[in-house]
């Protein structure tokens, strides 16, 4: 019998499956992989299970189209729903995956009561509220993926312009998960070096835009959204409330105040632990990007308007 803990994904598409693939290969969870489709998460569990023999991690990913399996996890990820598709935006999903997210939610957390809500369904700032709602649970143990994969696409975009290693960079993005997110230069850095002293302000708003529209640039090319990089954010977030790190990561977080927003999850640097967010982050910024924030909020606020839950 594993004694190693338990965490569920919620959705066993391409971004559900990474998220189960990374977890699995980092090798101190047990994973058990839910969708509705028949045959779908038991096959992908058996697959993830034969790659453990080439790489060298002990599998134990388990398949279900139920939840009995899922009880007692100590970190829920929901990636339900519908993924985009070309011409559409994020928001367009929104009636649609609130039904889907509404509905794994209920049964989810009725398994696992003391679990921690990860959501990285679309529209994301959106479905957090959902999960929030429906869940009843406080605020720091619903958490959103959203800041981690629009930082690494701000990083990558980065590196490559300045000729210089990605581990290096580190970026900072705010707002919500869409076409208005705040990515912050002045908090910007290349190994310490503020990032408008190595690359001329033109550039850096071509960067910015590329990173905002980073989500559209995928599903243009795929017909489908993006799930290599989302897959790997939504597991380095279970990683740092699993091993207790502490990390200081870019999620969306339930704002009651914060950085002048109420009632509204954005994306914010937080402190993950195993509480879920143990602390919001508050950045000194410039009133321009303070602006952009409140019009990022604005846009999600309108979203969230349409939600009937």
């Amino acid at each position: 019998m594993s004694q190693r803990r338990k965490v569920t994904v919620v959705g066993a598409g391409n971004v559900g499956a990474t998220c189960a693939q990374v977890l699995a290969a980092s090798d101190y969870v047990d994973v058990v992989l839910v969708d509705i489709k028949e045959g779908l998460p038991q096959g992908k569990a058996l697959d993830i299970n034969q790659m453990g023999a080439v790489i060298g991690y002990e599998p134990n990913v388990t398949g279900s189209n139920g939840y009995e399996e899922t009880a007692g996890s100590a970190v829920i990820v929901i990636t339900a729903g519908l993924p985009r598709s070309p011409g559409m935006s994020r928001d367009d999903l929104v009636s649609t995956n609130e039904k889907i997210v509404k509905d794994v939610t209920e049964k989810v957390t009725a398994q696992s009561p003391d679990a921690i809500l990860i959501v990285v369904s679309n529209p994301l700032d959106a479905m957090c509220h959902v999960a929030k709602n429906v869940s009843g649970w406080p605020k720091h143990r619903v958490i959103g993926m959203a800041g981690i994969l629009d930082t690494a696409r701000f990083s990558t975009f980065i590196a490559w312009e300045t000729g210089t290693s990605v581990k290096d960079v580190r970026a900072v993005v705010l707002g919500g998960h869409g076409d208005q997110m705040v990515p912050v230069v002045s908090a910007t850095t290349v190994g310490g070096v503020p990032l408008r002293k190595l690359v001329s302000e033109e550039r850096i708003q071509a960067m910015v835009e590329r990173t905002a529209k980073g989500g559209g640039e995928l599903v243009n090319l795929m017909g489908t959204s993006a799930w290599y990089a989302p897959g790997a954010a939504a597991a380095q977030m279970v990683d740092s409330i699993m091993f207790d790190d502490r990390r200081l990561l870019l999620c969306t977080a339930y704002l009651e105040g914060e950085y002048g927003i109420d009632g509204l999850y954005m994306g914010v640097p937080v402190k993950l632990g195993p509480q879920g967010i143990e602390q919001i982050v508050e950045l000194d910024l410039k009133d321009e990007e303070l602006a952009a924030l409140k019009t990022s909020a604005e846009a999600v606020r309108e979203v969230v308007g349409v939600l009937t839950t």
